[in-house]
């Protein structure tokens, strides 16, 4: 989904605003999480996810064609976790299968 598809489902979703009024809302979004981002700040969102920026130290690798040795600069990396919410929506079958398999391990009712 590209920047403009995201655009064009606020405006489908959210009524009451014009396209260029879902546009600068979707790029106000996008340019708070940079911002934040940049600062070196985890952004957390409820029933999504978590963006964590994590610095990675100076390490050395290999030349894959020759197997020389060559630094890698220290970076920081942005990582994305899912939340369970979400892993739910992707992943629907197991789910299902985990909800059945703990109704399995419920105490049976022995009102007989």
């Amino acid at each position: 989904m590209t920047k403009a598809e995201i655009i064009d489902a606020v405006y489908e979703k959210v009524g009451g605003f014009s396209k260029k009024e879902a546009a600068e809302i979707v790029e106000a979004v996008f340019d708070v999480m940079k911002e934040v981002l940049a600062d070196g700040a985890n952004i957390k969102i409820s029933g999504f996810g978590k963006f964590e920026v994590r610095d990675k130290k100076e390490r050395v690798g290999r030349n894959p064609q020759t197997g020389e040795p060559i630094p890698i600069s220290a970076r920081r990396v942005l990582s994305f976790k899912p939340s369970q919410v979400l892993k739910g929506v992707l992943n629907p079958h197991k789910e299902r299968l985990k909800r059945e398999s703990n109704d399995d391990d419920a105490p049976a009712d022995d009102a007989g």
